[in-house]
């Protein structure tokens, strides 16, 4: 999956890429609903069970593709891919915390602020030049959240925000740890992120006395976003991402962003506050100015696994 190989993938064109980016970002887009639709599963029993999903099709996929285990994969790629797989699970533990006790529209939109703490984390830790483009748009991004928690006065709301920022800033760790490895390939770190969760996730359930038998119900959508929204999304990004420069992958991030209030409206009524409408108008602003005034050629993370 590195980035050499797209020089070998004339089959890809750029139309098929735009169309596989879209793609990733609408199968993203629907984890807010799939959450919703959950009736008693814990954070912690969703993300077990869509982690043994996930492992297992991230497995058998990297094995046809490679004809090599993911393992030795992760082995050879180093100790930054470690690193990016155990942020990946306190990336997926936020995400999924935040949906179950925020509107849904207040997650993504603060999912969303990734890669602004992506291009902060660069800075510091890989030296990484950050343009006055970016950081006037981190700025506008800072009042947008502002103003999307300012009448937040719960303390689950209140939580359910740290958590979704905290979600960000894990996706922005496993960013930075690969580019810090030198690793163009994402689905080995991930695979291994899978392996971890299913441990931790595993333990946690047991010292909590959680049952590690879900419903039907509960257990197939959790199983069904490890294998669907997160693994087939990951693989159509994956392959899309090889023909598009940077900004049109950001821009098309857009569409888990916006699809993702858009699901839970229309299938459950859940509706988005003014503060929500106001401040998520201006962080989209803040995404996409910075997309077209010429954002750094490498992929953004992704936002949603």
């Amino acid at each position: 999956m590195h980035n050499t190989q797209s020089n070998r993938n004339p089959e890809i064109s750029h139309r098929q890429g735009l169309f596989f980016v879209f793609a990733a970002g609408v199968l993203w887009s629907t984890v807010g609903l799939g959450i919703r639709l959950i009736e008693e599963a814990s954070v912690w029993q969703i993300l077990l069970y869509r982690s043994v999903a996930l492992s297992t099709f991230l497995y058998v996929l990297i094995r046809i593709r490679s004809r090599e285990s993911p393992l030795a994969q992760a082995r050879r790629s180093g100790f930054s891919t470690t690193i990016a797989g155990f942020a990946l699970v306190a990336a997926y533990s936020g995400g999924i915390y935040s949906i179950q006790v925020i509107p849904v529209a207040n997650a993504l939109l603060l999912f969303a602020t990734a890669p602004f703490m992506t291009a902060i984390l660069g800075w510091i830790i890989l030296r990484e030049r950050v343009r006055t483009a970016t950081w006037f748009a981190i700025a506008l991004a800072g009042g947008a959240i502002s103003i999307m928690v300012s009448g937040q006065t719960s303390v689950g709301a209140l939580d359910g925000t740290l958590a979704a920022l905290g979600s960000a800033l894990g996706f922005s760790i496993f960013t930075v740890a690969l580019r810090w490895g030198k690793s163009n390939e994402m689905l080995p770190a991930v695979f291994l992120s899978g392996l971890f969760a299913i441990v931790i996730t595993s333990a946690i359930c047991m010292l909590q006395g959680l049952s590690l038998v879900l419903s039907p119900l509960d257990g197939g959508i959790s199983m069904g976003m490890g294998v669907f929204q997160v693994g087939a999304g990951l693989v159509l990004y994956t392959l899309g991402s090889r023909t598009l420069p940077a900004a049109e992958l950001a821009l098309l991030s857009l569409a888990e962003v916006l699809l993702g209030p858009f699901w839970v409206w229309l299938f459950l009524g859940e509706e988005a506050s003014f503060r929500t409408l106001v401040g998520g108008a201006l962080l989209l602003t803040a995404i996409a100015g910075n997309s077209l005034s010429g954002v750094r050629r490498n992929p953004p993370p992704v936002n949603r696994i």
